[in-house]
């Protein structure tokens, strides 16, 4: 048995009609619907030129919400990020507001989404080729990445709409078909702000992706339960991870744009991180602590700036 995607024409909600009825229920209303106005209901919804004016308008002012940053990494820490994702929230909520209702009234949903990720995708591409140079180019798409990943997607699902999950999907299969060297991943502001205290472990994870190692690999988690267990319980512990958490992302960020980064990740394995998983194995915690707050040093003074 299959079926067709029709509209009631009483309260307009989306239905799922059998082939072979005439006439069917709406859930969502109780009235009898006929098919054929079920299906007409669609052409008209398609071809409403008020309706077709709102989904222009609201492509353009989504195709915007990627530039309202220009250093997304400035506020991107514990202290200022909830207020700074806060604010970029409230400058886009009724254009994410906008996408949901016409979400809701659209017989061809995810048609619809295509096309906000599609139009999307056709400014940042126009963006980038502004650019006067390659290098000005990565690293616009370096900053793009990063307020997609903590301030677009997160406040796509922070609506809880029904076409958040849907819509913050499609645009991240269209930026990774794309951009394939792009490794981004949806995620919570929740998520994400909790994981200033317990999940983000910047230059290692960094080190160990440019190694090839997975996110749970024994020695992010080996230096995470470091962290957690032994670090945060020490005198000046909070100390050193607030100032971590506060650097580290832009240490990442300007190393990231280096042409060796992977040279440079490499020895940051070698010199500091691989002693400090050695150190922690022989239950040497005092000198892990040490090893680990000279790599932060270090790498600040030639790479935070």
């Amino acid at each position: 048995m299959g079926f067709l995607k029709g509209t009631c024409p009483n309260c307009k909600g989306e239905l799922q009609i059998p082939e072979e009825l005439d006439k069917v229920i709406c859930m969502y209303c109780g009235g009898e619907i006929l098919k054929c106005d079920a299906l007409n209901q669609n052409k008209e919804i398609l071809n409403d030129p008020e309706y077709l004016n709102e989904i222009k308008e609201t492509k353009e002012k989504f195709s915007k919400t990627l530039f309202e940053l220009n250093d997304p990494m400035k506020n991107f820490n514990k202290k200022e990020y909830k207020s700074e994702f806060q604010k970029f929230y409230s400058q886009n909520e009724k254009t994410l507001v906008k996408i949901e209702q016409l979400y809701q009234k659209s017989p061809v949903k995810d048609q619809l989404l295509k096309e906000f990720a599609d139009t999307f995708l056709e400014a940042v591409k126009d963006a980038l080729a502004k650019q006067k140079s390659k290098r000005k180019a990565d690293d616009a798409l370096l900053d793009y990445n990063m307020i997609l990943a903590v301030y677009l997607f997160p406040a796509i699902l922070e609506l809880e709409g029904s076409s958040s999950q849907p819509l913050a999907q499609t645009v991240l299969d269209c930026w990774k078909e794309n951009f394939p060297k792009t490794n981004l991943a949806l995620s919570s502001f929740e998520n994400i702000n909790e994981g200033f205290n317990k999940k983000f472990c910047y230059i290692t994870t960094a080190v160990c992706e440019s190694l090839g190692k997975t996110d749970d690999c024994y020695e992010l988690t080996l230096l995470r339960n470091y962290r957690d267990l032994y670090l945060q319980k020490q005198p000046n512990g909070e100390e050193v991870i607030k100032k971590y958490y506060d650097i580290a992302p832009t240490i990442v960020k300007h190393i990231n744009k280096h042409p060796d980064n992977k040279i440079i990740y490499k020895k940051v394995w070698e010199d500091y991180l691989y002693p400090c998983i050695q150190c922690i194995e022989l239950d040497q915690n005092k000198k892990c602590m040490k090893i680990y707050t000279d790599m932060v040093e270090i790498l600040e003074k030639k790479y935070f700036m």
